[in-house]
């Protein structure tokens, strides 16, 4: 392996810059706007799945914390699949946590420019994106330290709108909404509305493409290791609080808000957290979910540039991406990698006119692909490395997963269930031909470059 003392990114990020960090990429859309899609699907038992769908995710931070803690390196889950499974799966792994942050990014910033449209209706859509571009750009060519102290006061809204309205529901759960509703509040509402599965197990297992979207991008936290002040002891903190802080975040909001809204209600008005905003009886109701959604919008931003910055560094290193992706400022930030990010999320400008009304669904199903592939790739990558180990340097690891060996392969099992389920529902078919096509792309792209490599071995 590269040794890590050639790495030249500055170590600037503390434990609670990384935490946030991972809460900032992995709370935004698929919370604040993705959540009713995903009630709508399962009715309560949505619960179910977000259960399900975090204890995965746990495993799967687990295991790239056992790989970041014993060796920490730039381009992380990518170069750990590089070195035991080979480059081509290394080469995969990384240039599809690229595409993930892209296609996220994408997303945020269309939404960026008519969050702010609320606000400025005369302003042209176009101009907010082209600012936020330039905004996060910017920030992201600071110092290491200055970013994450960014991305933690922007978490630091995110987190704390989150609880407000987990305490304003739970306020309206025992106090009612002080006048007549044509609805009842309580606990009941969880199975009075056709039960607690009104659409059977189908239900459950359709809004799973929702779900995996919404826990999305928490696989920074194995990114930061190259930048983190003491890994050993920052990264299994960060991994073994963030996936648990999520889980209730996500967790009791959606079991407050069923309870005080019959499930078949939440979502037909907008956003489900406009609703509790709206039934507290706050004038300025709209404005402050804005002012969050903005928030999670840039924030969200933010962490996807780092994250998918710093996997095209490290790829570069590894003879993965262009050499060019390697080059640094004086502050040990490399900037090229933010430009090109940068250009391409410019791209923004020109889908505010195309965006359809299905966007959301279609552009979270193919984020989930490739947002699966990686946390498979994670997962096989660490029984990869434990099969190469001796017993004796099993015993020597500092953040051994819990649950082995059935807990990585039951979720490697439940990682290739919800690849293929994108293909069983019509809404999600095309995030699995548009992410098959991107893997076989890539795969072209890989060998055509081993050939170009090969060449040039030869003629020296």
């Amino acid at each position: 392996m590269q040794s890590s003392k050639t790495n030249q990114l500055r170590k600037g990020l503390s434990v609670r810059h990384i935490r946030f960090m991972a809460l900032g990429s992995a709370i935004g859309t698929g919370l604040f706007y993705g959540s009713a899609s995903a009630i709508q699907a399962a009715g309560p038992a949505v619960l179910i799945a977000y259960m399900v769908g975090g204890a995965a995710v746990f495993m799967v931070m687990r295991a790239l914390g056992e790989m970041a803690v014993h060796h920490p390196v730039p381009g992380s889950f990518s170069h750990y699949a590089s070195h035991y499974m080979g480059p081509l799966a290394g080469f995969l792994t990384g240039w599809n946590y690229v595409f993930e942050m892209l296609v996220v990014c994408l997303a945020d910033i269309t939404a960026f420019g008519m969050y702010m449209g609320f606000w400025f209706p005369h302003v042209d859509q176009w101009i907010w994106v082209l600012s936020i571009v330039l905004f996060i750009g910017a920030l992201n060519l600071c110092h290491v330290k200055i970013f994450g102290e960014m991305e933690f006061w922007l978490s630091i809204v995110k987190v704390t709108a989150i609880i407000a309205m987990i305490v304003g529901g739970a306020f309206l759960m025992f106090y009612g909404f002080g006048k007549e509703t044509d609805h009842a509040v309580g606990i009941q509402n969880l199975w009075e509305h056709g039960g607690f599965m009104p659409n059977g197990i189908a239900g459950v297992i359709a809004s799973l493409a929702i779900v995996m979207f919404a826990f999305g991008g928490i696989e920074v936290i194995g990114i930061t290791a190259s930048e983190a002040q003491d890994p050993e002891k920052t990264i299994p903190k960060a991994i073994n609080a963030v996936p648990i802080r999520i889980l209730l975040f996500y967790g009791l909001t959606l079991f407050i808000l069923m309870c005080i809204y019959p499930w078949n209600q939440i979502g037909q008005n907008g956003s489900p957290f406009v609703q509790i905003f709206s039934s507290l009886n706050i004038s300025s109701a709209a404005n402050i979910l804005n002012i969050v959604v903005i928030t999670a919008a840039v924030s969200a931003i933010n962490s996807d540039i780092f994250g998918a910055g710093r996997m095209m560094y490290g790829m570069a290193q590894d003879k993965q991406a262009p050499k060019v992706f390697t080059k640094l400022t004086r502050n040990g930030v490399p900037w090229v990698t933010v430009l090109v990010m940068s250009v391409v999320m410019l791209l923004g400008v020109y889908l505010n006119y195309l965006l359809p009304e299905r966007i959301f669904v279609i552009i979270a199903s193919i984020a989930t692909f490739a947002t699966v592939w990686v946390w498979l790739m994670i997962l096989l990558s660490q029984v990869a490395m434990r099969r190469k180990m001796s017993k004796e340097e099993v015993k020597k690891l500092k953040f051994p997963v819990p649950f082995w060996p059935i807990g990585p392969a039951i979720t490697i099992a439940f990682m290739a269930f919800v690849i293929a389920l994108l293909g069983f529902f019509k809404d999600t078919q095309i995030a699995l031909i548009v992410g098959c096509v991107w893997v076989v792309i890539l795969t072209i792209t890989f060998f055509i470059m081993r050939s170009f490599q090969k060449g040039d071995v030869s003629q020296n």
